[in-house]
């Protein structure tokens, strides 16, 4: 509804009123004249008219007057935003919840990381994807060029001082694996028997407490063997010292050595089937389609060269090193055998001892062999 009023004043002492109602189909104009007293004259054309501005009046007294009973029965709420607009017929509010809102956000927050891990996932699949078929094609071709090599119809790249170096490693790895198989014999078979000489002592001395017509000789054959047991602790500390310098050369410094010449040899491989896959190509046709597959080959075959360059590079200094490292620990280790094993045999109680502290070696206490209840808890 728009309701319109104008005001004038004048000598009359006048006031007129236009009104513009919906439900009223026309317009009236009138001029209402004042006394001096202040009554005014009425006009039986104006009750309808006054009666008709009176109801419009009330239906909005009604309408204003339910919604503050809303806003005072419901109070400010988070949850909900009012939106008031105005234009023609009024002022129009509408209560719009919040929580529809985030919830529509959310659901477009959430979609949207589902969509983002959706994809994250489809690229490992794919980027899994490429690397199984490079792998699969590079067995393939590593296949082929092993079953060739062994058939004898196909050529392999050779390194006759290279090969000739390795396999004196691998023949050395296998002799210096017998001596430390037999050194961890002797090992026990010595310490079974310096158990033995312990036992055998504390028998005699017991038997020349209980024996008086034997005492002495109890005595004597008692005190040399656990002089006996003495030296062989002392001995048995050598040899295991012996014992783990071997088993480190052999077990970690050669077998490094040993995985880089595997890694060398299976890079070998792969050169030599990329290299004949670009021989094949170069003796084909040359058409468009078998140039571009001419360059791709040209470029693995560069890329698994100097592979194998670098590991061959790597392989001649690990050799030469490992070759040094094991004359210094060979010579070390022997003549720490050597002096121990003569010292023992020869009774010499002071040289072998002297012999322990010349290499550092540091003998365990009796008893240190076995762990305590806390360790092993």
């Amino acid at each position: 509804m728009r309701l319109s009023e104008e005001r004038r004043v004048d000598d009359g002492t006048s006031i007129n009123f236009i009104m513009t109602d919906s439900i009223m189909s026309k317009a009236a104009t009138m001029e209402i004249p004042i006394n001096s007293n202040g009554d005014t004259g009425r006009l039986q054309e104006d009750d309808s008219l006054e009666q008709a501005a009176k109801l419009q009046w009330s239906l909005d007294e009604k309408v204003g007057s339910s919604r503050d009973t809303r806003v005072m029965v419901s109070g400010p709420n988070l949850n909900e935003t009012n939106i008031v607009s105005g234009g023609y017929g009024g002022t129009v509010e509408g209560i719009i919840p919040t929580s529809s809102v985030t919830g529509s956000n959310m659901h477009h927050s959430s979609s949207s990381s589902s969509m983002g891990a959706e994809q994250t996932t489809r690229g490992v699949a794919v980027e899994k994807l490429e690397y199984m078929k490079k792998w699969g094609f590079n067995t393939y071709k590593c296949t082929k060029q092993m079953i060739s090599e062994r058939f004898g119809r196909g050529s392999r790249t050779v390194d006759l001082e290279m090969e000739a170096q390795i396999e004196v490693l691998r023949d050395t790895k296998r002799k210096y694996e017998n001596v430390l198989r037999l050194a961890r014999a002797l090992t026990n078979h010595f310490y079974n028997m310096v158990q033995t000489q312990h036992a055998l002592g504390d028998t005699f001395a017991d038997l020349s407490q209980k024996s008086p017509e034997l005492r002495d000789e109890f005595g004597y054959n008692a005190e040399t063997q656990k002089l006996l047991c003495k030296n062989g602790e002392t001995l048995l500390g050598a040899i295991n010292f012996f014992v783990s310098s071997i088993n480190t050369l052999v077990n970690k410094t050669m077998e490094d050595t040993l995985m880089t010449i595997k890694m060398y040899e299976n890079a070998r491989l792969e050169f030599d089937a990329y290299r004949s896959d670009l021989d094949e190509l170069n003796m084909g046709p040359r058409d468009a389609v078998t140039m571009a597959r001419i360059e791709a080959a040209q470029q693995q075959y560069h890329v698994h060269r100097e592979k194998y360059e670098h590991l061959r590079s790597d392989v001649t200094i690990k050799l030469k090193f490992l070759e040094e490292n094991k004359v210094k620990v060979m010579h070390k280790q022997l003549l720490l055998f050597h002096n121990a094993i003569s010292a023992y045999f020869a009774g010499n109680q002071q040289q072998l001892e002297q012999t322990l502290k010349q290499f550092n070696i540091k003998l365990k206490p009796p008893g240190a062999e076995k762990p305590s209840w806390l360790e092993e808890q």
